[in-house]
């Protein structure tokens, strides 16, 4: 009797896990599907990129020395304040 009472108890458990895997492809597919039908009716805008700095080796030394500076003064008063 008990036996058979684990055996159903893991067919449920089976059931249930395989129903929740489905809706999480089905979601996905969803929502993949969608992603693609907005970007066809609603193209995302390009940003202009002219005039903006896009990496640290474009910086100056001499920014870059700021930064570290700025960034151990910061550690030094957080270390100090404890």
């Amino acid at each position: 009797m008990e036996l058979n009472l684990v055996v159903e108890g893991l067919k449920f458990m089976v059931l249930g896990m395989v129903t929740v895997f489905l809706f999480l492809i089905l979601l996905v597919i969803v929502l993949n599907f969608q992603a693609k039908i907005l970007n066809k009716f609603f193209p995302p805008k390009a940003i202009p990129t002219e005039g903006r700095k896009t990496s640290v080796a474009s910086t100056s030394s001499k920014d870059v020395k700021a930064q570290v500076a700025a960034i151990t003064a910061a550690i030094q008063t957080f270390k100090n304040s404890k």
